[in-house]
């Protein structure tokens, strides 16, 4: 499924995580660009059961058009990047930077790569906490 070796083996894992246990779908790992040259490390995507993030405009914009409390706001998923991780390893800004650099857009039309990832820390127990990252500041959300 995944590349040989540690890197591989840690997606592997916490693709089988995101699939049984927290119910996401169209998972895929990748190993490669579109050209075909090796990625920095093996990558996931995937679509999570529900949307994990809103983006602070985006949330504004949903609160004006939803100013009914009983009525729910829709969560409809949106694709997400996942880079698994070891609690050991020892990460830079600028390793971060490389995977980042490294994603793909996730809209064909858009040349941008995405601004978001999941990064999926492994413990030596298999225990996997799970942090969004955003590559760059992001304000803080309204409460």
């Amino acid at each position: 499924m995944a590349g040989t070796g540690p890197a591989g083996e840690l997606a592997s894992t916490v693709l089988e995580n995101l699939q049984y246990q927290h119910d996401w779908t169209e998972l895929k790992i990748h190993t490669h660009f579109t050209d075909q040259s090796p990625l920095p490390r093996p990558l996931i995507s995937g679509l999570p059961p529900r949307r994990l993030y809103l983006h602070p405009d985006d949330q504004i914009e949903l609160l004006k058009t939803h100013r009914n409390l009983d009525e729910a706001i829709p969560e409809t998923p949106e694709v997400e990047w996942v880079l698994p991780t070891h609690l050991a390893e020892k990460w830079t800004l600028r390793s971060f930077a490389r995977v980042f650099d490294s994603m793909q857009p996730q809209t064909p039309p858009s040349t941008d790569h995405p601004k978001r990832l999941v990064l999926a820390t492994v413990h030596a127990d298999s225990t996997i906490v799970y942090y969004l990252m955003h590559d760059g500041i992001v304000k803080p959300r309204q409460n």
